[in-house]
């Protein structure tokens, strides 16, 4: 699933959130040597009506901005390369590309970016090319027939009915990594807490402290 595709095109596909937003490269602050295509915060630092902020809600454009979870995942494998090195990796709900490009760059051998929205495989494709890495995409976990070692996902689970999918991730692969920054008590065996950490997104939404607070769970199916 490739195409060639380039930023004007993400600007293209920013307006369906808003007509005045815009993408800008920016560079993580936890991960200084990843740059991505993120919504440019001063186009979107306003006052908005009613209508904009339903247009807002129903085109929210997650793959244009890097969540608190993602980005303290991405630092985590760039700090931890022996986790993800040599191996073949599913990044589930991909969003910017953020965690599949660090993958690469701590020397994975192949990485799947999964997302079932296509504009942010779009992005992801763009993004990878930004930083001089290759990624495979795929729109469908459930489709995606692989042999993988590895599963990761960030910030995947802001709706409880997506604690189901923590079953799948063992299914896909015999290891996963998962980071998040909304559920409380989590109580999931096999899944286990590995850090927490504080981090925040990117352009940064002035998030409340509970939701920059992330915590990173493993399962591993053989352990």
């Amino acid at each position: 699933m490739t195409t060639a595709l380039n930023s004007d095109q993400l600007n293209r596909l920013i307006t369906a959130m808003h007509p005045a937003a815009s993408v800008t490269v920016q560079q993580l602050p936890e991960c200084p040597d990843i740059r991505l295509w993120l919504v440019e915060p001063e186009s979107m630092r306003r006052q908005f009506s009613q209508d904009e902020i339903l247009q807002i809600q129903a085109y929210p454009a997650y793959w244009a901005f890097c969540w608190a979870s993602g980005q303290a995942l991405a630092q985590n494998i760039l700090q931890h390369p022996e986790w993800v090195s040599g191996k073949t990796v599913i990044d589930f709900g991909a969003g910017s590309g953020v965690i599949a490009i660090a993958c690469m760059m701590a020397g994975a051998r192949r990485v799947i970016a999964c997302d079932i929205d296509h504009d942010a495989l779009q992005a992801c494709e763009i993004n990878a090319k930004l930083n001089q890495v290759e990624l495979e995409l795929h729109d469908d976990l459930f489709t995606l027939d692989v042999d993988a070692d590895l599963l990761i996902a960030a910030d995947v689970l802001y709706d409880r009915a997506n604690l189901a999918f923590l079953d799948v991730f063992l299914e896909k692969a015999p290891e996963v990594l998962v980071a998040d920054s909304r559920i409380r008590n989590f109580d999931f065996p096999p899944y286990f807490t590995v850090s927490a950490s504080d981090s925040f997104t990117v352009p940064d939404l002035d998030e409340s402290d509970e939701f920059r607070r992330v915590t990173l769970y493993r399962a591993d199916k053989n352990p």
